[in-house]
């Protein structure tokens, strides 16, 4: 962040510079007050860069658990917050100062405008990240008399009880004005307080800024591509015990890459638009403009032209074949549409996945949650934003009789339930409780190996990144300058040294972990993501077709990529894998186009810089 800002505040005293040489000679106007501004600002951005320098500087002294080298760093940091008391004053006496420039040269006075608004809006981006970013706990724990092995520090029960509270609320608050547009019923109280009590426990034990974490990131991300170059090429994918095998995979991927369609077009039309850029705008503009509210009675929710015309688009279905479109979204409530399939005589039900924040809420609401199955003894659970979606729209087909009305008019389909990412987690569960009602349906969900909704695994990722920047014994500038390069060029991996060396248990003056907390378990314990896990593992349901790219990890843009299919079991799900074309290989269209390839067995062209796990 401090480099960040000293990258920000240079082009700033840059140009205020050259705008002071420029006008120089027409700053008589008005009592020579933008003459004063302009000066007054080159001497408060000069004091704020030599200021970002020293922090930047001293911040890249030392290791990441060894931030002897960095004691220097609060009283910089106070020196450089003392200064936004200058540069704020200074901001709102040039906003003044210019709105009462009359007679002054007009170009002169637009310069200094600019320059005013710039310092505003730097102003509000630095308010907003110190709301987001900043810590108001600080410690709450007290430093210990006696240094404590690998500078960790004893957890007090009690303290840490009310500091975990007061956690919540701050992240309650955070998520309060991040959703400020959303409607503040009960509802979202209830899913701000249930985030933000996760997100709380999440992060209550370690004591990691986010450029830890980006180093932790970038370590992981090279020590997976290391031992998937070392890993034995003759080892393939376990197989799940009721996986079949040989020729039922290539019906499988052709059903699967059908389905996917279905999925994608659950999206409407901002998937589409994305997916053809240059005419999809042109085949949804007549329907955009116009409502069709009295024409499609069937649909349900905002933008209706544009929605429904996109899915036609995108499945090649008629109007006809349509039985209901919901493109009602709210949290816990997610678009869905049911629709007769003729190519596969099936009543076909598409689930959309995350495209809005009240999505990404349901998302985050990633407790477990009480999953009664009928036939099922015992207890039963399910990610507990996923199952209120699930919940919701099976009321839906069923109590409004939306599947009754479908069957009545192909009573001989079977039902088939789709999804991608949020979407594919609802269609599973939702499939789990239309089962005894029909035994026979189908569900084919998309997910992303390197996606996690599981608590587990973000807990097994957590676990792993404290590890790994533990042993790390390198600065973190050259961690993240590696990272940076290895991510956009590719090479080896780096070797960095994971062994503590002559190091000094009195320079760990900062703990990474709490003592006796679960993080600070795991720094010696074994790998096994469920190892001591404080949250019930989630598995994804069913047999598991595991698709990755087939040949080396790096390639060029538009260089021919081509896939490969397996079954999988569960098991190889249980831990994050770390890509920088994680978002991109998310993406419904990319994974719509990798299945087509499989089935069509022709290299796909696409940008990518790494193995993609799909």
């Amino acid at each position: 962040m401090p480099s960040g800002s000293a990258l920000v505040s240079l082009p700033r005293w840059i140009g205020a510079l050259i705008l002071y040489i420029h006008h120089r000679g027409n700053f008589d106007c008005n009592g020579r007050i933008l003459h004063t501004y302009l000066v007054g600002l080159l001497v408060v951005l000069g004091l704020i860069i030599l200021t970002l320098s020293a922090i930047v500087y001293v911040s890249a002294q030392g290791t990441i658990t060894n931030p002897g080298p960095r004691r220097s760093i609060p009283v910089l940091v106070y020196l450089r917050a003392l200064l936004y008391i200058p540069e704020l004053v200074w901001a709102c006496l040039g906003a003044v100062w210019v709105s009462d420039g009359k007679g002054c040269d007009p170009a002169t006075v637009g310069a200094v405008i600019a320059a005013v608004i710039a310092s505003w809006i730097i102003l509000l981006f630095t308010g907003l990240g110190v709301v987001f970013v900043f810590d108001p706990l600080g410690n709450p724990r007290p430093q210990q008399a006696v240094m404590e092995p690998l500078g960790v520090r004893e957890e007090g029960t009690q303290l840490f009880s009310t500091a975990r509270s007061l956690a919540t609320k701050v992240w309650e608050s955070r998520l309060r004005l991040l959703c400020c547009c959303l409607p503040q019923d009960e509802n979202y109280r209830a899913a701000f307080s249930s985030i933000a009590q996760l997100f709380s426990g999440f992060f209550s034990d370690t004591d990691l800024v986010p450029s830890d974490i980006a180093a932790g990131l970038a370590l992981l991300h090279q020590e997976q591509d290391k031992m998937e170059r070392s890993r034995d090429p003759d080892i393939v994918v376990a197989l799940s015990p009721s996986s079949p095998t040989g020729g039922d995979l290539e019906t499988e991927l052709e059903k699967a890459a059908h389905c996917m369609q279905f999925a994608a077009a659950a999206y409407g039309w901002p998937l589409f638009i994305y997916s053809n850029p240059f005419t999809g705008p042109c085949k949804l503009s007549g329907d955009c403009c116009r409502s069709q509210a009295a024409e499609y009675e069937i649909v349900g929710g905002d933008n209706l032209g544009c929605h429904f015309s996109s899915i036609l688009h995108s499945t090649g279905l008629q109007y006809r074949d349509f039985i209901y479109v919901s493109f009602h979204n709210q949290i816990y409530e997610i678009p869905f549409f049911v629709a007769l399939d003729h190519k596969r005589e099936a009543v076909l039900v598409a689930v959309r996945g995350t495209l809005s924040l009240k999505d990404v809420l349901t998302d985050l609401s990633a407790e477990c949650e009480d999953l009664p199955v009928d036939g099922v003894s015992g207890a039963s659970y399910g990610h507990k934003g996923i199952s209120q979606a699930a919940g919701y729209i099976y009321k839906k087909l069923v109590n409004d009789g939306i599947l009754n009305q479908a069957f009545s008019v192909a009573p001989e389909y079977k039902l088939v339930i789709t999804g991608h990412s949020l979407g594919a987690g609802t269609a599973s569960i939702l499939a789990i409780l239309l089962r005894n009602s029909f035994p026979n349906l189908q569900c084919y969900e998309t997910l992303i190996k390197g996606f996690s909704q599981d608590i587990p695994n973000m807990e097994d990722l957590k676990r792993r990144i404290l590890k790994i920047v533990s042993n790390c014994n390198k600065p973190k500038y050259r961690i993240l300058l590696r990272g940076c390069w290895y991510e956009l060029f590719g090479g080896e991996p780096d070797d960095f040294p994971t062994e503590l060396q002559n190091r000094r248990e009195e320079e760990l003056s900062q703990p990474l972990v709490i003592h006796n907390s679960s993080s600070y378990q795991s720094l010696g314990s074994d790998d096994s993501p469920v190892h001591k896990a404080t949250h019930l593992p989630l598995f994804p349901p069913g047999r598991i077709l595991y698709i990755t790219e087939d040949g080396p990890p790096r390639r060029h843009c538009f260089s021919q990529v081509k896939y490969q299919a397996e079954w999988a079991s569960e098991a190889t799900f249980m831990s994050i894998l770390i890509s920088p074309s994680m978002l991109g290989d998310h993406m419904p269209d990319i994974v719509l186009g990798a299945l087509n390839r499989l089935i069509n067995d022709k290299p796909f062209s696409m940008c990518t810089s790494s193995l993609s796990n799909s």
